[in-house]
């Protein structure tokens, strides 16, 4: 599995591995942008929580981090069902995004804005 910059056992310093996580440290919202129909058929959802999973095995609050789900390529036919079942599984909002059609972005972008406003974020 690859996601820019970090791969499956990033934790343990695969890949980019713990430079990227130090960078990751230094955010303060995280974006995931999931793609709907991977081209190597992996399971999207699956795919969010390995990325979690080493989120979280990194530690230093990575894991706690407020967080922001944007299943992108809306404009393709099973994008919208693959975002679903991201809502109904994690019970929570999941964006439909494209960059093709402009779709979602400026919702995107406000979430964004509002997570960096929010409680969870150090303002300074």
């Amino acid at each position: 599995m690859f996601w820019p910059g970090l791969l499956e056992g990033a934790h343990n310093g695969t890949g980019l591995g713990h430079e990227f996580l130090r960078h990751v440290e230094r955010t303060r919202v995280l974006v995931h942008l999931v793609e709907p129909l991977p081209p190597d058929g992996s399971d999207p959802l699956n795919n969010y929580r390995i990325l979690c999973r080493e989120l979280e095995l990194h530690g230093r609050g990575l894991a706690d981090k407020p967080e922001i789900i944007a299943v992108s390529k809306a404009e393709l036919t099973g994008s919208d069902e693959v975002r679903e079942r991201f809502q109904r599984e994690l019970g929570r909002e999941v964006l439909a995004i494209s960059s093709v059609t402009g779709q979602g972005l400026s919702q995107l972008v406000g979430a964004v804005a509002d997570k960096l406003n929010g409680p969870f974020c150090n303002n300074q």
